[in-house]
């Protein structure tokens, strides 16, 4: 028993100073801070960062800090950017550069119409309202529950709405008076720590557009295909390697006339969605691809093999995204299928069936016209039986495709589509 006690005791002590530890390690952050709770609730999600073992809650919050914290409240900080990038103070080597843009994308906080970002620009307290205010659900809020805030008159005109909406929802800051709003002040870190907290605890009020929380879906096209996950979420889905989809030629094919380097066309023959219902391929997406190399139809019934790699697709909006596919086979080659084969050696021993037909009968009739029946039953088996070596022996078949026709390429490498533009 007396070591039982003792264990629990020591299990205390060591919580104990977990828990001071936890509390001092933010050096200038104590508990009866007004904003404690919230400075290591972001913390603590790593939404927001320390400084050594500083959070300088006082000092001002930049657009660009703002935008890093808000995209990992709504998880949107690792969604691929789809943009091209039209701020001139916004370098790639900036190590911001893929938040900013994401931002951009995501329409949480925009450039400016001179087209720059201004990162390092202070952000106002209702500046931080109207972003939380834009990402939340639509509602008519009366502007008359601002009349219980001495400042209200200091309020934009273009924000009254804004704050009016954001206090019915709780997510607004009003310290160190109460009935204070002070929106043209700066945001200071532990105001935004508030506000991000406070969102991160209402994310059932954001709209779902916003939020980058990804789950699992699953595509049915082909049965035996090595993966069939599909990684979405709200701005884009990501098509896992090893899935295999189904295109179709937009124009009749024949490996004869075609060369390596030359580029084919595949086109999605109709909408592809996960069995959970989300669309993933739009119809009429066209797939770009390259053809590799091309090994002719060779002796003793090889077949023609065409090599194509699908390098890129563009969705019926013009979008281009990266792409990396190859057709579902052994060898990654497009090749008449073992139906054709099989119809080329039945036609080889039919025919030479017949001609040997036809050969016993002259034979017989010939010399002895009442031996016919004796030249078919020797002439047809012997004839078959050439063309069917005939058919073995020979060059196989070419590739021909006809537009329409439909065959499965397995993905090489994740792709991602983005969702928004599959809306437009």
């Amino acid at each position: 028993m007396k070591r039982i006690i003792s264990g629990v005791m020591a299990l205390c002590l060591v919580a104990f100073n977990a828990v001071s530890v936890l509390a001092a390690s933010i050096a200038d952050v104590n508990q009866n801070y007004w904003a404690s709770k919230e400075i290591n609730i972001v913390v603590d999600n790593n939404i927001m960062t320390l400084s050594g073992d500083r959070f300088n809650p006082e000092k001002t919050i930049t657009r660009v800090e703002f935008v890093n914290a808000l995209l990992k409240v709504l998880s949107d900080e690792n969604i691929n950017v789809n943009i091209s990038n039209k701020f001139t103070d916004v370098a790639k080597s900036n190590p911001n550069y893929d938040n900013i843009l994401r931002s951009q994308q995501l329409g949480l906080v925009y450039g400016y119409p001179d087209n720059t970002f201004k990162p390092d620009r202070a952000v106002l307290r209702s500046e931080a309202q109207s972003v939380i205010s834009h990402i939340t659900k639509d509602m008519d809020a009366d502007t008359s529950v601002l009349n219980q805030f001495k400042d209200a008159s200091a309020i934009p005109a273009w924000a009254k709405k804004v704050y009016a909406k954001t206090i019915n929802y709780g997510i607004y800051v009003n310290y160190p008076d109460s009935r204070e709003l002070r929106p043209n002040d700066n945001l200071s870190r532990a105001e935004a720590a508030v506000l991000l907290a406070r969102l991160k605890e209402k994310l059932d009020l954001v709209k779902e557009q916003y939020l980058g929380k990804t789950r699992v879906e699953h595509l049915d096209v082909k049965r035996n295909a090595p993966n069939n996950e599909v990684m979405v979420n709200n701005v884009e889905s990501v098509i896992a390697e090893g899935n295999v989809l189904s295109v179709a030629f937009t124009e009749k094919f024949k490996s004869e006339k075609h060369k390596a380097g030359d580029i084919v066309t595949f086109v999605a023959p109709e909408a592809i969605y996960t069995k959970e219902g989300t669309l993933v391929i739009p119809e009429g997406t066209k797939f770009i691809a390259q053809i590799n190399e091309i090994k002719d139809q060779r002796w003793f019934n090889k077949n023609a093999r065409v090599y194509p790699q699908l390098t890129k697709v563009v969705l019926p909006n013009g979008k281009e995204l990266a792409f990396n596919a190859k057709p579902f086979s052994k060898d990654y080659s497009l090749k008449e299928g073992p139906w054709m084969t099989a119809g080329k050696l039945a036609l080889c021993t039919v025919t030479g069936g017949a001609i040997g037909t036809g050969a016993g009968v002259g034979f017989a009739f010939i010399p002895s016209p009442d031996k016919i029946g004796t030249g078919v039953a020797i002439g047809t088996p012997v004839g078959a039986a050439v063309g069917l070596v005939t058919g073995l022996v020979t060059p196989g078949l070419k590739y021909h495709a006809k537009a329409g026709e439909e065959v499965y390429v397995i993905l090489l490498d994740d792709a991602s589509i983005c969702r928004v533009q599959q809306a437009l």
